[in-house]
């Protein structure tokens, strides 16, 4: 795990100094600058838009008693997409842009789901998945045989 995110620490930012440089010798700089900052204005405009959405349908759906399961999970890639919109660079504007697109995020979300099952089980307590059979109770009848009274006086 470590080396996956040493790797993806170091070669990310690589490959954005490379996409840059190779759109600033292709166009200019100045135009390279002004995607740059255009991809952040608009991931900005999107990620505040799609926040919003997604807190008011959160609300909604716990006003009316049910788990906003989807709507946190949409909140969560909602971060993630505006942690990719502060990291300059063509590729991760590229990624935290369709983050914000509810269709591609309705995409994302499938795969992450569909991840999770096929790594993790769930298990709850009501259905009798655990494996550990159930606590005995025991009784233990008991009394007392003696009592000895203290004295006061002393």
């Amino acid at each position: 795990m470590l080396l996956k995110l040493l790797l993806l620490f170091v070669f990310v930012p690589l490959a954005e100094l490379a996409l840059l440089l190779y759109l600033a010798d292709v166009f200019s700089w100045q135009h390279t600058l002004l995607l740059v900052i255009a991809t952040g204005v608009v991931g900005t405009l999107l990620a505040r838009s799609q926040g919003w959405r997604t807190w008011v349908r959160i609300r909604d759906e716990l006003a009316a008693g049910q788990m906003p399961a989807e709507s946190l999970l949409d909140a969560v890639l909602i971060f993630v997409a505006g942690a990719l919109l502060l990291t300059p660079g063509v590729l991760t504007d590229a990624l935290g842009i369709s983050l914000l697109i509810p269709w591609c995020r309705h995409h994302y979300r499938r795969r992450m789901v569909a991840w999770f099952k096929s790594r993790f089980t769930i298990r709850t307590a009501g259905t009798g998945a655990w494996n550990s059979p159930p606590p005995r109770s025991e009784v233990i009848d008991s009394y007392v045989v003696g009592q000895q009274e203290k004295d006061d006086t002393e």
